[in-house]
């Protein structure tokens, strides 16, 4: 079993960290992406599955939402919490915590008996999946140097890319296969064996590396931040359902203030010589705080304009949703190709790897906006979409595979767990907020009842407003250091 000792207790926190050397970190680096497929999958499966389960189990269509926005929820609060445990208890522990809980989290799922059951297990898994995510990123510093890190980083690219579309399409295949008459079932009990490989790999191939002076967690900064981030999702996820009643802009608001709370919290803690939740000094980094910015605009466009995507397929060109999913796989082999040459030029180009990036995603946009403007909807095929759809997953994975490393680059080891949790749970924020505002957009210039030129007429017209956010995305990546390795200025 790989492990290394903690160090004897010193004035200021710190880790003994594994060597640069770290004799598993490749085979570490499987298990840390073990985990990531894990929730990939999971976040994505039920789309094509929820209308299945819900004719068998006898639930309606707030179930339907239900069985992602539960998982969705239970994520996002959990996540800061989630990266600091990993911080103050240890990584490899937090690890198997949670990769355990998700597993079993995931057969209970598939052995759910009714609606409230399977929502209840949907959020006991995101609330797992909240503890073991945020282990990666740190687990990756501590496993490798400075000079392997852009290589462990830039596989997360191609695993995200192959995950997120291959969930739809894993979702197809077992319900066709119904493995041993287990229906919908299936697409839970997936998780055992992926589980256990990840829990059995953590023991083997995870180093143990731990604080070595004693810390605490902060229950009032976890109460406030949870709270938060709920208030802020529960009516981006819900609210374009609902129709925006008046409460969801009221909980919008309370959101911001608890978030707000929070961080009045945090510098009143750190001030007084207490452990805080998120390190305040963090936010004094320009990479850092700049990095979060970026997440946030980079990632409501691109979510928001591949759901918009997916449901124009599905609902303008009456694509199934497993065609939807194979139309949408050049997007996939596109970022595992650009992931591959982000990582491998990052080092290089530095920075410029992100211009790049966000240029080539807009050119792929801009692709598609063209293909729909001179292709009339009864006209389309799925391969006239290939194209752009290779060129738009290209620049996705040159941004997705170094982005991590610009921002949490120069984060120390103590609070590197927080620091990925935030930017996890900015990921989520952002994907809900792009799906709310640009599937909101998308829907309202469809109106009341489209046609398919109807909804091709959206979708075209929803486009810029996703290149206008990308060409933020370019000007915000000055806020980054020239080269992740740099230290950012203060």
């Amino acid at each position: 079993m790989a492990t290394t000792e903690t160090g004897s207790a010193t004035n200021t926190p710190a880790r003994t960290a594994a060597p640069p050397g770290y004799r598993w970190r490749w085979l570490g680096l499987a298990v840390v992406l073990c985990a990531e497929v894990m929730d990939l999958l999971d976040s994505t499966i039920t789309t094509i599955a929820a209308p299945g389960i819900a004719h068998r189990l006898g639930g309606g269509t707030t179930f339907m939402q239900w069985l992602g926005a539960a998982y969705t929820l239970a994520f996002a609060l959990g996540l800061i919490t989630g990266g600091r445990l990993g911080d103050l208890y240890g990584r490899r522990r937090m690890y198997l915590l949670g990769a355990i809980g998700f597993t079993a989290a995931s057969v209970a799922c598939g052995l759910s008996t009714g609606p409230a059951m399977l929502i209840a297990c949907r959020a006991a898994q995101g609330a797992f999946g909240a503890i073991l995510i945020p282990q990666g990123l740190g687990l990756l510093k501590d496993m490798f140097g400075p000079k392997d890190q852009a290589k462990a980083f830039g596989a997360f690219g191609p695993v995200m890319g192959l995950s997120a579309v291959g969930g739809p399409i894993l979702a197809g295949v077992l319900l066709g296969a119904n493995l041993f008459g287990t229906d919908w079932r299936s697409i839970f009990l997936i998780n055992l064996p992926i589980g256990l490989a990840g829990i059995v790999g953590a023991v083997l191939f995870l180093p143990s590396v731990r604080p070595t002076r004693g810390q605490r967690l902060d229950p009032v900064g976890m109460l406030l931040v949870g709270s938060g981030l709920v208030a802020l999702l529960y009516p981006l996820v819900q609210g374009r359902e609902l129709g925006w009643p008046w409460w969801s802009f009221a909980l919008l608001a309370l959101g911001a203030a608890l978030l707000a709370v929070f961080a009045a919290h945090q510098v009143r803690r750190s001030r007084a010589g207490r452990d805080p939740l998120v390190l305040p000094a963090l936010f004094r980094r320009r990479s850092f705080t700049g990095g979060l910015v970026l997440g946030i605009v980079f990632f409501t466009a691109v979510m928001g304009v591949t759901l918009s995507f997916a449901l124009y397929l599905q609902l303008g060109l009456g694509y199934s949703p497993l065609r939807a999913s194979l139309t949408s796989a050049p997007n996939a082999l596109g970022i595992v190709v650009g992931s591959i040459v982000g990582g491998a030029v990052a080092g290089r180009l530095g920075r410029r790897i992100l211009h790049l990036g966000v240029l080539v995603i807009a050119a792929g946009l801009a692709a598609l906006t063209a293909l729909l403007t001179l292709v009339g909807a009864g006209d389309l095929a799925w391969w006239h979409f290939a194209p752009a759809l290779l060129v738009l997953g290209f620049g996705l994975g040159t941004v997705f595979a170094p982005l991590f490393t610009f921002v949490l680059g120069d984060v120390s080891g103590d609070h590197v767990g927080a620091g990925a949790g935030l930017l996890n749970a900015v990921q989520q924020v952002a994907t809900a907020t792009g799906t709310a505002v640009i599937g909101s957009l998308f829907f309202g210039l469809a109106g009341p009842h489209p046609d398919a030129a109807d909804w091709t007429a959206a979708l075209r017209t929803t486009m810029p407003v996703a290149i206008v956010l990308l060409a933020v995305t370019f000007a915000l990546v000055y806020l980054l250091p020239h080269h992740a390795s740099e230290p950012a200025e203060q």
